[in-house]
């Protein structure tokens, strides 16, 4: 797994969202550069597609989420990839597996502000939803609080 570097984080707000506020509605789209190792961080109501690459399909998309009065982290990550493949779709399964715990790290990290002025955001629950035509990578799961991430 790659050790998050703030220096390589560029954060965006869209319209007219800031660093403290709203939280619901809030959504942000996680890109980054296989060249330069750059992570982009957008922040706003609806996700950034115009930052997202259709041939990569590696952004991590995430949002806020009220469910009965708890509050909810949920993550989309789309596993497959142009051509449905189930080599390629495994392969990409396990890189998002090994590189989630970094992107979610990015996240709270880019919107630390927002974090700081509502203390429980970093205990909400993290549900990731791994998105694939092929069954055994179809799958959701709780991935603990913010506040359980390593901060390595």
């Amino acid at each position: 797994m790659s050790k998050f570097n703030p220096e390589k984080l560029s954060v965006q707000y869209r319209n007219g969202f800031n660093a403290m506020q709203p939280v619901i509605p809030r959504r942000y789209t996680l890109t980054h550069s296989d060249e330069t190792g750059d992570l982009f961080l957008t922040i706003g109501n609806e996700y950034a597609w115009d930052k997202v690459n259709p041939q990569m399909r590696d952004e991590v998309l995430g949002e806020w989420w009220m469910n009965r009065g708890c509050l909810y982290f949920y993550v989309s990550l789309y596993i497959d990839q142009g051509e449905y493949n189930q080599n390629t779709s495994a392969k990409r399964f396990e890189i998002f597996k090994r590189e989630l715990p970094l992107a979610l790290r990015a996240i709270r990290y880019g919107d630390n502000l927002l974090f700081s002025n509502y203390p429980n955001l970093d205990n909400a629950i993290i549900v990731v939803n791994f998105i694939s035509t092929y069954p055994q990578f179809a799958i959701q799961e709780n991935w603990g609080t913010f506040s359980s991430l390593s901060t390595t």
